[in-house]
């Protein structure tokens, strides 16, 4: 965020540069002073600090200062490190537990929102036709798959899910415009999940891709949902990139879920009967 910053320096009005170099020069400070005093220790106009923070792509001073507080103040010590053999259990569990936050706020602070629009959109619109929505996914991804096809079949939504590469080189073969094809991987570099990547697009399907920025896979789908966590084996956090696809996917779902809207409500309430009727008393 402060890189950010930084490089927009020099494409900022004067007066928007005084704004930056205080949150550059005291970063959990700005967050939590009024804009009163903010534009006081800038020299500035309270309408100019607002005028900077909507500048680098906020909402507003309110907006900007929540994002800072929680780069500067969030308190992640053990980021990027290992675990150490003389670790305790309680020290194991702050590590692991504030890696994987400090990865969701990096992707909450770095996702782009037009992006989940259009994957949302995408299966509203799929759904809507009576057309096809599928998840692949290998070894971890392919356990992501099947949580999404789990969440998304709760909205009423039917979907396929597969992690088996000639099943997904196969299903995809079958899909046609206005199906939908979601592809999770976090290298994406597996070579059967490209491929039914590229063979669903081909028959046009929108396909939508859970992974690495500029990866292969990133490059050959329409929609990209961003997810910058390259695994490292000198410290301990394996999981942590299949949670984040855990948490794209219920981002995604949740969107999906009000965009159905008002007919979602008798199917879940049918769902919810059929299944209390089903329980042992």
């Amino acid at each position: 965020m402060l890189d950010r910053i930084t490089a927009s320096l020099p494409s900022l009005a004067p007066a928007e540069q005084r704004v930056a170099r205080l949150v550059l020069a005291d970063p959990q400070t700005f967050a939590q002073l009024p804009v009163r005093l903010l534009a006081e220790r800038a020299h500035v106009s309270k309408p100019t600090v607002v005028r900077f923070c909507r500048s680098m792509g906020y909402d507003g001073l309110a907006d900007f200062k929540i994002k800072l507080a929680n780069n500067a103040n969030e308190g992640v010590p053990f980021i990027h490190r290992s675990v150490d053999s003389d670790d305790k259990t309680g020290d194991v569990l702050v590590k692991v537990v504030d890696n994987a936050v400090a990865a969701f706020l990096q992707y909450r602070n770095a996702a782009r929102v037009p992006d989940l629009e259009r994957a949302a959109l995408a299966i509203v619109s799929s759904w809507q036709q009576g057309r096809r929505i599928e998840f692949y996914g290998a070894g971890n991804s392919g356990i992501v798959a099947q949580d999404a096809q789990h969440k998304f079949f709760r909205l009423g939504v039917t979907s396929l899910a597969s992690s088996d590469g000639h099943i997904q080189v196969m299903s995809a073969t079958l899909l046609g415009p206005g199906d939908c094809a979601l592809i999770i991987s976090n290298s994406g570099r597996t070579r059967d999940l490209m491929d039914a990547a590229d063979i669903a697009r081909q028959r046009g399907a929108t396909t939508i891709a859970i992974t690495a920025s500029g990866s292969p896979l990133a490059h050959v789908c329409d929609i990209l949902l961003a997810a910058d966590h390259p695994e490292g084996y000198d410290r301990y956090s394996p999981m942590v990139s299949r949670l984040m696809h855990l948490l794209i996917i219920d981002v995604l779902a949740t969107c999906v879920a009000l965009r159905i809207g008002e007919p979602l409500q008798p199917v879940l309430q049918q769902m919810k009967d059929s299944l209390r009727a089903k329980r042992y008393t």
